[in-house]
């Protein structure tokens, strides 16, 4: 089985005066590439849309990597289309479209994730989302996986002014749930979670089962700690 590795970096700038079990009341947790697999649809939604264009669809494993990113990823891995492109905008709203006829077609939780979440309960640990992904998606996706009950705060990358690195998502699913930051962990796949999560004042914990992207190494995110797979959780929280 899977073991936590990395270790409390809690001297870093930002940090909480203290990392460990002792101190957690509530774990967020980011949505895609953490808690569902959402790169099968998001990339079906990519070949849909190069499939209107008369292309070839493009490997599944060219484009998992790029998910973490949303349509800007998905545009720049599947058609070479970026911000500032002439295209850009128009392909991005059909892409979001597209997206929107099939997000819960193959997206799933991860293996693993239901029974870490079922352990959070057991302990009495409540959970909750922050994801960058727009209401307009992610509201109906987490009801659809039968989360939006169980979650003490979903917050999405519209709900506040800013979203990811930008700590006001955290901060505000930590003020829905009653909880101070400072007795917050976050657990996300993309750098852009440890940065939020440093910057909100919370524990941060990197996913490592997650999509990852493709920039720097997460052993260099400088997250507190980093895990295999969602049971690790589970086994760092029962630690004395």
């Amino acid at each position: 089985m899977d073991l936590p590795i990395g270790r409390p970096n809690s001297a870093r700038a930002g940090a909480p005066t203290s990392f460990g079990p002792a101190s957690v009341d509530l774990v967020l947790f980011d949505l895609d590439g953490t808690l569902v697999d959402s790169a099968p649809d998001l990339a079906g939604a990519l070949n849909d849309l190069r499939a209107e264009l008369s292309l070839a669809a493009v490997p599944y494993e060219r484009l998992r990597p790029r998910v973490g990113t949303g349509a800007r990823g998905m545009l720049g891995a599947g058609l070479d289309v970026h911000p500032g492109d002439e295209a850009f905008e128009t392909l991005r709203e059909r892409f979001l479209n597209l997206y929107e006829q099939r997000m819960t077609r193959l997206t799933r939780p991860f293996d693993a994730v239901q029974r870490l979440l079922g352990g959070l309960e057991r302990k009495g640990l409540r959970w909750g989302i922050v994801t960058n992904k727009a209401e307009r998606f992610a509201l109906p996706l987490v009801a659809a996986l039968g989360l939006d009950l169980r979650a003490a705060a979903v917050v999405a990358g519209d709900t506040t002014p800013h979203a990811k690195p930008h700590p006001a998502p955290l901060l505000e699913a930590a003020r829905r749930a009653g909880v101070l930051p400072v007795r917050c962990v976050y657990v996300g796949d993309d750098l852009r979670d440890v940065q939020a999560g440093r910057a909100a004042g919370m524990s941060t914990v990197a996913a490592a089962w997650g999509y990852l992207g493709e920039g720097e190494p997460i052993e260099r995110w400088e997250a507190d700690l980093v895990l295999h797979a969602p049971e690790g959780l589970l086994q760092w929280l029962d630690r004395d």
